[in-house]
């Protein structure tokens, strides 16, 4: 797995889950942290351990920012094998002992094949994040979820409450500042730079990104934390100067794009895989992976992209957004090549996107458990907090990210609530086409949406926030 974040190698979006992991143990999305910080995974041997594990793995998801741990079930888990996935969740591995069952909401099941179980321990005391822990270990990790404690007993999605997401997705806005000392006039208005706050955008060539946007605000939109890149060992083809041109002008691209809040030296705790800031030949730092999708041999599609005129002329039609998208592709193509790798080398990758790949492709069902719109306009969904609420014509697009998969076509109402406003859609409350005052309407830009029709079928899709689904089924009004 590419253990990456912000979106350029394989990164999940906000609160979701790379399911891309060793044994078909996938990291889970969402999790229910207290907010005093004090969890049962802290808690090393205390509590009775509920399983035979041949190991645990105590970390802090990267997604949700809750502690999980992992507990290796099975007799077909090595030491190495506990190790090398443990690694992968940048956690701390403990053979011969099972996680703590102290503050427990929940486990997720993961069946990894004959004898290599993984069973992840959700931890906290709130209530309202247990039909986000559903959510995660179901929807993202494909396990089955076992409440616990205060999840236990009850239908984890009847849990109620004030929303369970941590870090709200911050929707992408156009910031437009005056030019830093030393810099022209922007293409803006008054001279000011114009610059969307968002993953796959870009600032004006020549500029560097973070002078004109807000990384704290990219890093709620796909999830930041830290992974050491590949070790860089010596490049003779630093010697030639048509080279070091060429990767120079790919490094200034780079600058101008929401890429280096996670893979330069801008990024707080350190890069995320490949940078750009490391010393030598600096594309060393990315695997083989993170080249075929800078060079479009894996698809990337669900990450979303900026048409090039909204985006100061960065194209993002392959990987790397670029004023010249042709130019920088020939130059990852070449990379290729240098290793010896062909595009047929990828054939069997999946799309880059985790969750967000398999939200993008989601297949709906019937609802099965009184999802639906009522004849006064009442929505009833799966009884959770929700940010965002969609009602589509059947057969329309999932929708995803912003900026160009959030609002498909065929959408008739969608109704947000801001990431920085504490209350929530509820079921049961919220009426087609009544925004209440703490929301906005997103579609129709204005005015009432079409009416529903008797006896058709349209679609209800609800989120707890981006990319994390609550209902996704069709139902007949």
């Amino acid at each position: 797995m590419t253990a990456t974040a912000c979106g350029s190698d394989g990164s999940a979006g906000n609160g979701g889950v790379d399911t891309d992991t060793p044994d078909s143990a996938g990291d889970t999305g969402p999790s229910g942290d207290d907010d005093s910080g004090e969890t049962g995974a802290a808690d090393g041997e205390s509590g009775e351990a509920p399983v035979d594990a041949a190991g645990r793995c105590e970390y802090t998801n990267p997604f949700s920012q809750g502690e999980e741990c992992r507990d290796y079930v099975g007799a077909g888990w090595t030491a190495d094998a506990i190790e090398n996935d443990c690694a992968e969740q940048m956690g701390t591995t403990t053979l011969d002992v099972a996680c703590s069952d102290e503050g427990v909401l929940g486990r997720c099941i993961l069946d990894g094949g004959t004898d290599l179980e993984v069973q992840i321990v959700f931890y906290g005391d709130d209530a309202d994040a247990c039909s986000l822990s559903q959510t995660g270990c179901e929807t993202f990790g494909g396990g089955t979820f076992e409440p616990e404690g205060v999840c236990a007993g009850d239908d984890p999605t009847d849990s109620g409450g004030g929303g369970g997401v941590a870090n709200p997705f911050i929707q992408p806005t156009l910031e437009c500042r005056d030019p830093i000392e030393g810099e022209p006039p922007g293409d803006g208005p008054d001279g000011q730079v114009c610059t969307w706050q968002l993953i796959s955008a870009a600032t004006e060539e020549g500029r560097h990104y973070e002078d004109y946007a807000d990384c704290n605000v990219v890093y709620t939109q796909r999830p930041y934390y830290p992974v050491d890149g590949n070790d860089l060992t010596g490049d003779e083809r630093m010697d030639d100067p048509a080279y070091t041109a060429e990767l120079d002008w790919v490094r200034e691209q780079i600058e101008a794009t929401a890429c280096v809040c996670c893979h330069s030296d801008v990024a707080p705790g350190g890069s995320s895989n490949w940078t750009i800031d490391a010393p030598g030949n600096w594309v060393g730092t990315f695997d083989d992976t993170g080249l075929a999708f800078s060079a479009g041999w894996i698809d990337s599609t669900s990450f979303g992209a900026f048409p090039p005129e909204e985006n100061n002329g960065f194209d993002r039609r392959y990987g790397v957004p670029s004023t010249d998208p042709d130019r920088m592709r020939a130059f990852f193509l070449a990379e290729l090549e240098h290793r010896g790798l062909v595009e047929e080398d990828f054939a069997d990758d999946p799309a880059f996107g985790g969750p967000l790949y398999s939200q993008l492709v989601y297949e709906p069902s019937a609802c099965e458990k009184g999802e639906r719109v009522d004849r006064d306009g009442t929505i009833h969904w799966a009884d959770s907090p929700a940010r965002y609420v969609y009602v589509l014509e059947a057969g329309s697009d999932n929708p995803t990210v912003p900026p160009n998969l959030d609002l498909p076509e065929g959408t008739l109402w969608r109704a947000d609530v801001p990431w920085d406003e504490d209350t929530t859609f509820e079921s049961g409350v919220l009426e087609y086409g009544d925004t209440p005052g703490f929301a906005s309407q997103r579609f129709p830009a204005s005015g009432a949406p079409d009416s529903l029709v008797e006896g058709q079928e349209y679609y209800l899709y609800v989120l707890a926030d981006v990319a994390i689904p609550l209902t996704r089924c069709l139902f007949t009004y």
